[in-house]
């Protein structure tokens, strides 16, 4: 059984959540906390396995928590889900709610949750099974151990595909950040996430990183020395453009793709780019980026994905891993050091 405390200074949302969850047999509402202070106090007391937190609260807010968390035992802290509203204002907060430990994001929309949307339970119940299951699963991170890094490719990649869901900006943000302002790939990047998050995303981790960081609302060109995060809610494909080029194609198909963006579908299309193309499977619940990684890897290129101990989640690297795409699994810093030491390699000269 999966204990979820919910922090929120709603009534009604309080009772909305924990009616929701009432009817799952795998959870349990074991209390309720209108502050973020009262909600230290029952994360202490009780142990919750995974809690449900507003940004916005009186006396501690959401942020305010998470840092206080920070101080606890791990052992003591409890996965997080952060409830936000759909506004730039909150993205922006839920953003920083990952940074500092927050697990996943659920958007709150009073209305939706009124009219007891079918949709909002689901991905709610979902959200919650997978950071409270991965909680009580997880075992201590294994101690670091040497990696032969210079293995992946004789000189840069065309391009590098990334794939990314629960747990994924903070990871993001670390690989990102290793990455040289004159990186001579493209990185494209589909993430979980509705359309305003990923455009914060993108806004937040172009201050951060030397590469420039776009989002990927349309079809656009692909430069080297720059990130492109796909729109929330639409699939991107990449493709080549004239003799040496990139593009990155945006659509709304396959519509029956359960994630919007797709990894499998990114990570299909990188397969025409052979042994050239670089993907990573990042943290996420699911299965997805497994089909399209089998499609890269048949077509020579290399996948990677993210270790068991630094993931949030560990179902997209698992599935891959277990699949046997992967080609090795790395923590989020050695992904960042192995790509930034890519980019500093020369070019493959081809033979005539």
């Amino acid at each position: 059984m999966i204990r979820v405390l919910i922090i929120d200074d709603s009534l009604f949302m309080r009772r909305a959540i924990s009616r929701m969850i009432a009817g799952d047999r795998e959870l349990e509402v074991i209390d309720t906390a209108i502050n973020g202070q009262m909600g230290l106090e029952k994360i202490r007391a009780l142990r919750p396995d995974v809690v449900t937190m507003d940004v916005e609260m009186p006396v501690m807010d959401g942020l305010s928590l998470l840092r206080a968390l920070r101080s606890e035992p791990r052992d003591a802290r409890p996965a997080v889900l952060m409830c936000s509203s759909l506004t730039r204002q909150g993205s922006h907060a839920a953003l920083q709610a990952m940074s500092l430990g927050a697990g996943d994001i659920i958007l709150k929309d009073p209305a939706v949750v009124s009219a007891g949307s079918a949709g909002f339970q689901h991905e709610l119940i979902a959200k919650l099974k997978a950071l409270g299951g991965a909680r009580k699963t997880a075992r201590p991170p294994a101690p670091p151990a040497p990696r032969p890094l210079g293995w992946v490719h004789r000189g840069p990649p065309e391009l590098v595909l990334i794939g990314s869901s629960t747990g994924g900006p903070p990871v993001l943000e670390t690989i990102l950040a290793a990455l040289p302002e004159r990186a001579p790939f493209p990185v494209v990047i589909a993430q979980h996430m509705p359309p305003l998050f990923t455009r914060t995303m993108a806004e937040r981790l172009d201050q951060l990183c030397k590469v420039r960081v776009r989002h990927g609302d349309a079809n656009t060109t692909l430069e080297p020395g720059s990130a492109t995060i796909i729109v929330g809610g639409r699939h991107g494909r990449v493709a080549r453009e004239g003799g040496k080029g990139h593009r990155l194609i945006v659509g709304d198909e396959p519509r029956s793709a359960p994630f919007k963006p797709s990894v499998n579908e990114l990570l299909d299309s990188g397969a025409a780019f052979g042994p050239r193309c670089l993907g990573i499977v990042l943290t996420g619940m699911g299965d997805d980026g497994a089909v399209g990684a089998g499609a890269m890897a048949r077509a020579g290129g290399t996948v990677l994905s993210q270790d068991e101990g630094s993931s949030v989640v560990y179902g997209m690297p698992r599935a891959v891993a277990e699949a046997g795409h992967s080609r090795g699994s790395f923590r989020p810093k050695e992904l960042g050091a192995l790509l930034a030491e890519l980019a500093s390699r020369p070019p493959v000269v081809q033979a005539a």
